[in-house]
């Protein structure tokens, strides 16, 4: 396999589904910005942001439980599958 094969992206089957985080729905619905929740989390805002943005490979559970005490929700409020 020469180089140029290796470095070819996979593309995504179409029946391939993913998690997707609806954060930034959550954050509106309670009108609270990113900062506020990061620092009541106890997260820096660019780890939130990455989470926001679906860039990390996963999350802990405890830092989970605190985003939905703080937005007084369930993982399912802020977590779709689709």
């Amino acid at each position: 396999m020469d180089d140029k094969a290796e470095r070819m992206d996979v593309p995504k089957k179409e029946s391939q589904k993913e998690i997707i985080v609806t954060l930034d729905i959550m954050l509106a619905k309670r009108k609270m910005r990113s900062n506020e929740l990061a620092a009541e989390v106890g997260i820096t805002v660019q780890n939130l942001s990455l989470l926001k943005s679906g860039k990390v490979k996963g999350i802990r559970f405890n830092t989970l439980q605190k985003i939905c005490e703080v937005l007084d929700c369930k993982p399912g409020d802020i977590l779709d599958y689709g």
